[in-house]
Parts: C-alpha cells; sequence; structure tokens
C-alpha cells in the first residue's frame, strides 16, 4: 500500500532543496481525488464540499476550488482563507459550534449561509439576523469514526440538533420568521464501507420530510481512506448506487423535485495527496527498544499523539541502501514520552541521516500543527502536475514566535 508518489531519490532532493520537517503535495492525486467525488452523483442535482480544516494551505484549496468544489468553513477564519482562494460567498456553508453573536454577524453580514447546530444557537441567529436564510445540523442519532473523538453524531456527541425537537425549530423558525433553507448532518470522520453511512442518511432524509420546500440537504460524508495495509478502500461505485437508489426514493415524494444534495467528503479530497518528511537525527536502543529519533514532534504531526493513528512510514535511505529490517518505534523531538509516530514496526534499518516518509498526510497533520515546545512549524511544497515543486508555505522562522507578542 506505498503512497510515496515520488521516488527516494526526489524525497533527497527535496529534502537537500527545503530542509526538514516538510510536508510535500501532490497536485495530480488532490485533483483524482476531488474528481472522484465530483462524480459521485451524476444523475442527481449535486455538490461537493471542501472542509478546510482538513488542510486549508491557499494553493491547495485553489486548486480544490478550480475542479468545481464548495467548501464547508467551520470558522471565521476558514471562510477569510477560502475567500482568498477564490470561492465566493455563495459556495461557503458556515456550520460552527457554539459560536458567538459576532461571528453570526460576521458570514451573516457577507451573505454566507450558516448552519446552526443547537436551538439555543438557533434562537441567537434569529436575534443576530430575524427575517434571514438559515440551515440546522441535525443529529439523527447515528454516528461513527476511527476514534470516539471523532464522532460527530450520535447520543454521546455535542453535535446538531436532536431530531425528537423539530417541533422546537419550527417554533422558533416562525418565532423569528427565519426560512430554513437546508438541513444538513455529519456522522464522523472515517466511512470505509456503505452501510453505516446510508443508515444515517435514511434518519436524514426522514427529518427532511418533515420541512417541505428545502433548497438543500447536505447528507455530510467523512469518507475515508486506507492509512493501514488492510484497510478496505471505500467502494465508491458502489456507495453511489446505494445513495441513487435511496435518494431517487425520496424524491418521489418530496415536493421540491430539484433540491439540491451535497456531501462533506473530509479527508477523502486532501488526505491522499500529501507526505511529511522528516530526518532521523538519533538512532538508539534503551532496555532492548530500538528507537528512531527524528524531527518529527507531535507539534508536526498531532494525529498519532491524540487519536491513536496509524500512519505507514517509509524510509529513504540516503546512501541508496537497503535489504535490512528491524522491529522499531519511530519518535519525534518534543519533551512528551507520548511523541510517538509509529511503535514497534517491521521498518528497513534507519541511521543517521535518512530520511522518514509519513504517509497519507494530506488531511488533518499541517491544519493540527502548533508551536509546542516553541518549535517551528515546518514547509510545504507542492508538486505541479508537470513534475516541477514550488514552496507554497515557507518554514516558519524564531522570528515568527515573537510577531504576535507586545514587548
Amino acid at each position: 500500500m506505498e503512497k510515496i508518489f515520488i521516488p527516494d531519490e526526489k524525497i533527497i532532493e527535496l529534502t537537500t532543496k527545503y530542509g526538514t520537517p516538510l510536508y510535500v503535495y501532490d497536485e495530480m492525486t488532490l485533483r483524482r481525488a476531488c474528481r472522484d467525488m465530483r462524480n459521485l452523483l451524476p444523475g442527481k442535482n449535486f455538490r461537493v464540499s471542501y472542509s478546510a480544516k482538513a488542510n486549508s494551505n491557499i494553493e491547495l484549496m485553489r486548486i480544490i476550488h478550480g475542479e468545481d468544489i464548495d467548501a464547508d468553513a467551520m470558522s471565521p477564519g476558514e471562510i477569510y482563507m477560502q475567500q482568498a482562494a477564490g470561492f465566493t460567498n455563495g459556495q461557503i456553508l458556515f456550520i460552527p459550534n457554539n459560536v458567538s453573536a459576532d461571528e453570526m454577524r460576521y458570514a451573516a453580514g457577507q451573505d454566507i449561509l450558516i448552519s446552526v447546530d443547537s436551538l439555543s444557537q438557533l434562537e441567537l441567529f434569529g436575534k443576530v439576523a430575524p427575517g434571514g436564510n438559515v440551515a440546522v445540523r441535525f443529529n439523527p442519532g447515528v454516528g461513527l469514526g476511527h476514534h470516539e473523538k471523532v464522532v460527530t453524531a450520535g447520543k454521546k456527541t455535542k453535535f446538531g440538533v436532536q431530531k425528537e425537537y423539530i417541533d422546537e425549530v419550527k417554533s422558533l423558525l416562525k418565532k423569528y420568521n427565519l426560512k430554513l433553507t437546508g438541513i444538513n448532518q455529519h456522522l464522523g470522520s472515517f466511512v470505509l464501507v456503505k452501510e453505516p453511512f446510508l443508515a444515517g442518511v435514511r434518519e436524514l432524509l426522514e427529518i427532511a420530510v418533515e420541512f417541505p420546500g428545502l433548497s438543500f440537504i447536505d447528507l455530510g460524508g467523512g469518507f475515508g481512506v486506507p492509512y493501514k495495509p488492510d484497510d478496505p478502500r471505500l467502494d465508491l461505485a458502489d456507495l453511489s448506487t446505494g445513495l441513487d437508489k435511496m435518494l431517487t426514493e425520496f424524491l418521489s415524494g418530496y415536493d421540491n423535485k430539484d433540491v439540491l444534495f451535497r456531501i462533506e467528503p473530509g479527508r477523502y479530497i486532501a488526505a491522499e495527496c500529501g507526505i511529511l518528511l522528516g530526518t532521523a537525527h538519533a538512532v538508539k536502543t534503551n532496555y532492548g527498544n530500538k528507537y528512531i529519533g527524528t524531527d518529527l514532534g507531535f507539534n508536526v504531526i498531532m494525529r498519532p499523539i491524540l487519536y491513536d493513528s496509524y500512519h505507514e512510514i517509509h524510509i529513504a535511505k540516503k546512501d541508496g541502501s537497503g535489504g535490512k529490517t528491524e522491529t522499531c518505534t519511530v519518535v519525534g523531538n518534543i519533551c512528551e514520552n507520548g511523541d510517538i509516530i509509529a511503535k514497534d514496526r517491521l521498518l528497513p534499518q534507519a541511521d543517521e541521516g535518512d530520511i522518514v516518509a509519513v504517509q497519507t498526510a494530506g488531511a488533518y497533520c499541517f491544519s493540527m500543527s502548533s508551536n509546542y515546545n516553541c518549535r517551528l512549524r515546518p514547509a510545504e511544497v507542492l508538486i505541479n502536475a508537470d513534475g516541477t515543486d514550488r514552496l507554497v508555505r515557507r518554514r516558519e522562522t524564531f522570528e515568527d514566535l515573537m510577531r504576535t507578542l507586545i514587548i
């Protein structure tokens, strides 16, 4: 399951040119994922929305926008970046969680549609924008995900309006003369099989029946990609068939035959287009355990420590050698014992100076990076469609650590 889209020689060339840690993205891999999603429901009134939280690099979002994909935003900052990437206000759906009146005004003042996810937030929106258009995020009672922290629906999550509160939603819409233009949901992250997703869609469509005349129904998404060698790949053709049948049945009894269906594929678009490159700076054995010490601390990639997430590891040997393997643990340079990228993996023997490549690192990796331990965020490089490379985010400097301080 190799997802290295460049050979070792290119890896060595890029790290020599730009240094490490270094995120590298591939334009054509990104475009293929966009097209996979855009072609999911060819026979329906259908749009795809990209979630900037997965990766908000402006050059990647420009490519995604150029592939005729819309955008979801979770904060005013994401709205700002999406606008800079070329998304129009009409292409952005603001899906915040527990936000202030000021954040609502920021979006509503630009005619960006807001989806609220609680009765409290719907009431607040009514006070901020009486008579306005609004969407509501429902929680159908079905949730899924690769870790409990990424399950965003079901009975133990903060997200969405419980379907039993439909009457209260209708009451608030009437109270503030609001027009409900759409409903949405998001079950969680890392969907690899169709059945639980379709179960959630079925629940959402039952909610939609309660609201005639909707302009759109956002089915959610969170589609996954394989991270482990034995992970299945989501069968898009099978998913398309199941969705198409379900939506056709729904439309046969719904008043607006032109209702727009949306999906939020999440990591599917960005995950496989990225790898993270780091340098092995120390190799040692502690009490029988072999460690490869790198500059890839959890300030650079947080998913393993946050979710116990698995990423395939590739070793690019600087001297071109290979063959011998050993069981080892790949760790970073942060002063925490949990700073582990890969534990007890069988990998090619690594020496100081070799390059460690973390695969499937295009989504929820750089976007979660930080300055913990006063470490600097890494640079990002894009491999263009013609094979050339260019810097799309410079490496931070010590001066950046002081840039917002008042001294």
